[in-house]
């Protein structure tokens, strides 16, 4: 998921994979393609339409996209650090 195999670089990416192991069983390995995506559907309609979420004031995905009263959290990519040197001329 990272240029340089460091998860800090898309940790909500990392998150919904660590979600989508633990919580909906697709850390297994699985023998049937299409049964893996139709779990795999199932696990992300289940996630946005059923699981209540901190960061969405304890509303499903769905609801908080769906409603305009609550202001929604979102993560910003940041810019890369640079290391600039101090030039005294």
């Amino acid at each position: 998921m990272t240029e340089n195999g460091d998860p800090y670089e898309n940790a909500v990416a990392e998150r919904m994979n660590g979600i989508l192991k633990d919580e909906f069983g697709m850390g297994e390995r699985m023998d049937d393609m299409e049964q893996t995506k139709k779990q795999a559907r199932q696990s992300i309609g289940t996630y946005n339409t059923l699981r209540p979420q901190l960061s969405c004031q304890l509303l499903t995905p769905e609801q908080m996209h769906n409603q305009q009263k609550i202001k929604m959290i979102t993560w910003k990519k940041k810019p890369p650090k640079t290391n600039r040197s101090l030039v005294v001329s």
